[in-house]
């Protein structure tokens, strides 16, 4: 945040990481009320599109879409729009029913009355969306999760949070997926894939969105890398092809989205990336960097 003014930060868990909330440049009780209510925000993300949640939108989905049409949230409605959208531009790269694969793989759980149901590819028009917040399976095994865009549209959530207070400068960090907003630039460090010690870059943003996506860790018991949470539906296997994916954009949802594409895709997301005006950086198996042309200007490689 700017240096000028006092700032208020607060941090929690939510969404499965810590979510770190900042407000600047106004009276103390403004931005105390700003975070408070940008807090609000993730935490209804939170409980409408948690997988995990018993209650949630995206549990109830999973139990009844797949027999009759179930009425979400409007917040969870405009995700599933955002991520039907984004399976179509990506032709079918960006799949949120790849759940089944997850679960099988131990990244998610499978809950007490869990049927039976396939990791195969579902039909391209897997969730039909209906009018009154409505949504539709097509199939009776369809799964869905929202991990790979719910917890960008949070981060977007809570900073049109902060702006209804009339914050000068905000930031909003959700693991790495992570907004700005004010006069000044600013600069985000990115960890090397390989070795989360260790950092790989950082990247100026203003005014904009970042999301990254990777192999995982698990930082208490070993700082070696696993595999990737992120899922080729084509082949129902992890992205191999790419250590990691970085992407820049003027909303954290696309930016969220977008770099499980580029992971999958790669090079081949390039007129994607054009179309949503977003900039990506690549970690290559073998060590190199590659990124957008937009982004040269704006990166800076660790010696």
């Amino acid at each position: 945040m700017a240096t000028a003014f006092d700032s208020v930060r607060r941090a929690r868990p939510l969404l499965g990481t810590f979510v770190e909330i900042e407000a600047a440049g106004t009276s103390r009780s403004t931005m105390d009320a700003a975070v408070g209510a940008a807090f609000e925000a993730v935490d209804r993300v939170h409980r409408l599109m948690s997988f995990h949640e018993a209650a949630s939108d995206i549990s109830r989905l999973n139990s009844e879409a797949g027999l009759r049409p179930t009425r979400v949230d409007g917040w969870t409605f405009e995700v599933l729009e955002a991520a039907v959208e984004m399976h179509h531009r990506s032709n079918g790269v960006f799949d949120v029913t790849v759940a089944p694969t997850l679960q099988t793989m131990g990244l998610l759980p499978h809950s007490c009355d869990d049927q039976p149901v396939s990791t195969e590819p579902l039909p391209f028009d897997a969730l039909e969306l209906l009018p009154g917040h409505t949504v539709r399976f097509r199939q009776t095994d369809t799964r869905i999760d929202l991990g790979g865009i719910a917890k960008g549209f949070a981060v977007d959530r809570a900073i049109e949070a902060l702006r209804q207070f009339n914050v000068p400068a905000g930031m909003v960090n959700a693991g790495g997926d992570l907004a700005v907003f004010g006069k000044q630039p600013q600069m985000i460090h990115i960890r090397n894939p390989r070795d989360p010690r260790r950092l790989m870059c950082r990247i100026d943003i203003h005014n904009q969105a970042l999301a990254s996506s990777g192999h995982y860790f698990d930082p208490v018991r070993s700082a070696n890398t696993l595999g990737s949470a992120v899922i080729d539906p084509s082949t129902g296997q992890p992205a191999r092809g790419i250590d990691a994916a970085t992407v820049r954009a003027p909303s954290c949802t696309v930016a969220d989205a977008l770099t499980k594409v580029v992971m999958i895709s790669g090079r081949s997301s390039a007129a994607l990336l054009e179309h949503y005006r977003a900039g990506a950086l690549l970690a290559l198996p073998a060590g190199a960097v590659q990124m957008t042309e937009d982004l040269q200007n704006a990166v800076c490689l660790a010696a």
